[in-house]
């Protein structure tokens, strides 16, 4: 499935693929003051394993013969749960190769699900090398975390079911990683919208798609501890699909502080009432620091709850925070 000939027809036989197990959740209006304009949350946290990866996981091991011996991939978290859930579905070994930066929240979840974990180095391009190394070693399947065409086919559902709801959207906000969620998602609501504006959100430290956009092809970056952990990670050097797509469709790309991730997930819990991930709230946080302006109806999506809850208990209760080498003073909402 090449990257020239992904189109909508993909996506739409991907929410078919999902039909039942990933699909239809809810997309219910933000009470945050302040925002400007309606704002929309489309609620990938009610997704069985907590995070919009189950689309793109369930679509790609749909396509795997009967006798496979198993799936292998590298993860910041969510995809490593989504391949976990989804093989524990077919009754499939699952190896999740992740670095020491991700929380210990998530290793726990995966381990939960029944999936193999393997620690390696402090990168995801380590964790990446040893999933390559499993498939030569031991004959496991990769399914790579977003540069897969089915993988973006899967996460682009997420745009076919907000477009069917609001087609009247002016501006969709798509947290901004590897590009599966943003590509998949760009790719079905452009073709359904082409006015409508799509913007990435990432955070300010180690955002591997901004950098590799603005340098015009993709490049390493330093990976750094963020409340944003699920963004981290590099875009892959021979990037075959989500460089291209996210440089065609995306109108622009916004990054965001720590103390904003901190402040949209106090702001999300203390009106809506609702636990999030620090990837999950960029959207969010860049309407709320007037780094975006809405002018419409909007959207954004909250891709996942996979939070280390000890650190969301201190966000909510406004106390101070260590986030790698940055400190944050603590604050109360509306401070």
């Amino acid at each position: 499935m090449p990257t020239d000939r992904l189109t909508l027809a993909d996506v739409l036989a991907a929410a078919a693929a999902i039909r039942g197990q990933a699909d239809g959740t809810p997309l219910v209006p933000s009470q945050i003051p302040g925002l400007g304009q309606e704002m929309l949350l489309k609620l990938e946290t009610t997704q069985p394993m907590g995070a919009f990866k189950l689309r793109g996981a369930l679509n790609a091991l749909a396509a795997l013969p009967p006798d496979a011996p198993g799936v292998v991939c590298c993860s910041t978290g969510n995809h490593g749960r989504a391949i976990a859930y989804a093989a524990r579905q077919r009754g499939m070994r699952a190896v999740v190769c992740m670095s020491a930066l991700v929380p210990e929240a998530k290793v726990v979840g995966i381990r939960a699900l029944g999936a193999e974990v393997r620690i390696i180095g402090r990168s995801q391009d380590d964790a990446a090398e040893e999933s390559l190394r499993l498939v030569v070693a031991e004959g496991l399947v990769e399914i790579p975390p977003f540069d897969d065409a089915r993988v973006i086919a899967g996460q682009g559902t997420v745009g076919l079911e907000i477009m069917a709801a609001r087609p009247d959207l002016t501006t969709l906000l798509v947290p901004l990683s590897g590009g599966g969620l943003a590509a998949g998602v760009a790719l079905a609501a452009k073709t359904i919208k082409p006015d409508l504006r799509i913007i990435g959100v990432s955070m300010d430290r180690g955002a591997a798609m901004q950098a590799s956009l603005a340098a015009g092809h993709p490049v390493a970056v330093t990976e750094y501890p963020s409340l944003a952990d699920s963004l981290g990670g590099g875009i892959g050097l021979e990037n075959r699909h989500t460089f291209a797509i996210c440089r065609d469709l995306l109108d622009e790309v916004v990054l965001v502080s720590e103390a904003a991730i901190r402040d949209a997930m106090q702001a999300l819990f203390t009106h809506d009432r609702m636990v999030a991930e620090g990837g999950a709230v960029v959207g969010l946080a860049a309407v709320l620091t007037g780094a975006v302006a809405l002018t419409g109806p909007s959207a954004t999506i909250l891709t996942g709850r996979n939070t280390d809850m000890a650190t969301f208990a201190d966000i909510v209760a406004g106390r101070d925070l260590n986030i790698g080498d940055i400190f944050l003073k603590g604050r109360q909402h509306g401070a």
